[in-house]
């Protein structure tokens, strides 16, 4: 995703700046002091699962009917009596999360409340209400950090759909990946969501006819708005079973998220550099993208990579209401300068990534990490590359956070269309690559 440039944003990234990654749960009455640290350091809580107490946050998840899902999952946490079930149980409750936010926007099991069905908000907050229960709960069998990190890496894998991306095998079938993200600049506006995410419920494990003939399927997955995640890896972790060769290798892939407003955009070259906006969790990276250890990667590190996806076409089709353009703009600093420069048609030999078509942000490192891992696992014809959704945008009347409601007609109306044009986008990227290039 884009940054969004606006005067509140701009203030509330100030006022971010002195407030703590992490927020801990008010002190109990004091005990041992022992006792007291374990109990504050099992009941911290990020910043993300802050927000939560929220009017927004907690409307959304009534009016989806997804209110339930933290309760249930704690109560079901209560029951457990030993590590071993925890693994099982807590794999279970992520996963099936996954399921009933694709389901209940594939118009699957029942109408659940009256937010459209659409809607990947409820999916985002009820995600943090089970993540909050985990971090929060205390067994009665001994549980160590190392444990309950692992348990919470694991809903968290499920609960996105990273672990549950089953490619069909056979030459008759072209298999597609796309990602979406959560929400984010909810300091902002609690109510924001995004088309990327929403997008990636729809189309999970969904099919597409080609012109040729020849059958698509699309398995999906979404992503947090996290620098730290992706320093360890969560986009490699996912990906890569996938773009390895063999029966199941993805045939073409596209991570998605918001970007501009009123067009979508084609990311023609991705960058190596981290711009340092604050992510979900209010902290900054500055610094060229990490690529964590043991995957598959290129040496020495390239500063730009560089799409795969069939922009000439896509830009050319009839795909829906917005206009798709071929994005070629970056920022570098040329071979032997010192200060960053744009360049209007991609960069210049030897230059210094600052910012990829898709901006210095998550979005253009997603990019950048997918066809990086692309082309180190030597497979550079394969179709891949970024796609950047317009913002999603709330309607007039209905642009004050403090006041406004959680939705209205505009913005579902634009959800909606965000959607469609994305699934036709990647349906004529599939016909490209089915009709053999």
């Amino acid at each position: 995703m884009r940054r969004i440039r606006t005067k509140p944003v701009a203030l509330g990234i100030a006022l971010l700046a002195t407030v703590p990654l992490s927020l801990t749960a008010p002190a109990q009455a004091a005990g041992g002091s022992g006792a007291a640290a374990a109990r504050t350091a099992v009941e911290r809580v990020t910043v993300e699962e802050a927000r939560l107490t929220q009017a927004a946050p907690q409307e959304i998840l009534r009016r989806s009917a997804f209110d339930d899902q933290a309760r249930e999952f704690g109560r079901g946490l209560a029951r457990l009596e030993g590590y071993p079930q925890a693994r099982r149980y807590v794999q279970d409750a992520g996963r099936a999360l996954w399921r009933r936010a694709v389901d209940r926007a594939q118009g699957r099991g029942p109408e659940g409340g009256d937010l459209s069905r659409d809607d990947d908000r409820p999916l985002y907050w009820a995600r943090l209400g089970m993540t909050k229960e985990l971090r929060q709960w205390r067994p009665d069998f001994a549980l160590s950090p190392a444990r309950r990190a692992a348990l919470l890496g694991s809903l968290e894998r499920g609960s996105r759909g990273q672990d549950g991306i089953e490619l069909p095998a056979g030459k008759q079938v072209l298999r597609i990946v796309v990602t979406g993200f959560d929400p984010f600049q909810l300091d902002a506006d609690p109510r924001r969501s995004n088309p990327s995410g929403a997008a990636a419920l729809a189309l999970d494990g969904t099919t597409v006819r080609t012109a040729s003939g020849r059958t698509a399927r699309i398995e999906a997955a979404v992503f947090p708005v996290r620098w730290a995640d992706f320093a360890a890896g969560t986009v490699e972790r996912t990906l890569l079973p996938h773009f390895r060769r063999g029966p199941r290798q993805v045939d073409l892939f596209t991570t998605i998220s918001q970007g501009r407003p009123g067009r979508f955009d084609v990311e023609r070259t991705n960058g190596a550099w981290r711009g340092g906006y604050p992510d979900n969790v209010r902290e900054s990276r500055t610094e060229t993208v990490p690529i964590p250890a043991g995957v598959p990667t290129v040496t020495p590190q390239p500063q730009w990579t560089t799409t795969s996806l069939p922009y000439a076409r896509i830009t050319a089709a009839d795909t829906g209401p917005y206009p798709v353009v071929d994005h070629t703009a970056v920022t570098e600093i040329p071979a032997g300068g010192t200060e960053p420069v744009e360049r209007p048609d991609g960069p210049t030999p030897g230059s210094t990534a600052r910012a990829g078509g898709g901006g210095d942000y998550l979005s253009n490192e997603i990019a950048y990490r997918a066809t990086l891992l692309r082309d180190a696992v030597r497979r550079p014809a394969l179709p891949g590359g970024h796609l950047h959704t317009p913002v999603l945008q709330f309607g007039p009347g209905n642009t004050d956070p403090a006041g406004g409601q959680v939705t209205d007609p505009v913005f579902v109306h634009n959800r909606v269309a965000i959607i469609g044009q994305v699934r036709a986008v990647v349906a004529v990227a599939a016909a490209k690559e089915a009709a053999g290039g």
